[in-house]
């Protein structure tokens, strides 16, 4: 058993490590192509929402940075991949501008805990289903573009093997029911993603 725990903390810091290159492969994908028409926007903004919600939680209860540490790093990644994709689907305008002051005052408001606690007592739960929403809307983007040129099949290999990590870390943790059920769900579906991109980058464009 001391030596599954092993394991166990070793994968950890594996997870933590890949998450600081999850979003890179996407990222020099969109530059490479310069294209963005098979990313949902919709997506992004609901993996933003969970990422800031939960990044505040951590930082607004004094949680050891080490524990929290991949979720600021994927959201700076974040912000990059959002500018991109806006970029390429020429959406760079006033109102994306206000939107984003919008955005880092509501951020602001949450970290220096302006807003009442209770706020994202309230939202962190929901950041499982907002999470899980965005994949599926991603999925669903390819799938009706039935192309996946701009989509990297390497990040989301990384986002499942990483999900796949934490099933087996949190097995031997706390075995949390609800936690398995969130991470293998996303397994599930970062594969799907991924499977899809491989699948529709493999066709003839003609198709």
């Amino acid at each position: 058993m001391e030596l599954l725990q092993q394991f166990a903390d070793l994968l950890s810091l594996i997870t933590i490590g890949m998450c600081f290159v999850l979003k890179i492969p996407q990222i020099l994908k969109l530059l490479s192509v310069k294209s963005a028409d098979e990313i949902s926007t919709l997506g992004l903004f609901l993996e933003l929402t969970s990422y800031t919600v939960m990044t505040s939680y951590n930082y607004t209860n004094g949680y050891s940075v080490l524990s929290y540490l991949e979720y600021p790093i994927i959201l700076v990644q974040e912000y990059i991949l959002i500018f991109l994709v806006l970029k390429y689907l020429n959406r760079l305008n006033v109102w994306s501008f206000l939107c984003a002051v919008i955005y880092f005052m509501l951020s602001a408001c949450l970290l220096l805990e302006i807003a009442p606690k209770i706020v994202l007592t309230f939202l962190a739960p929901m950041c499982t289903p907002i999470s899980a929403s965005s994949k599926i809307v991603q999925l669903l983007s390819i799938l009706r573009a039935r192309n996946a040129e701009s989509v990297s099949p390497l990040t989301w290999f990384i986002s499942a093997f990483t999900n796949l990590t934490r099933v087996f870390t949190i097995w031997m943790d706390s075995a949390d029911v609800l936690l398995l059920g969130n991470f293998i769900l996303s397994v599930l579906l970062s594969s799907s993603i991924m499977f899809s991109a491989l699948y529709y980058r493999s066709r003839p464009k003609q198709d």
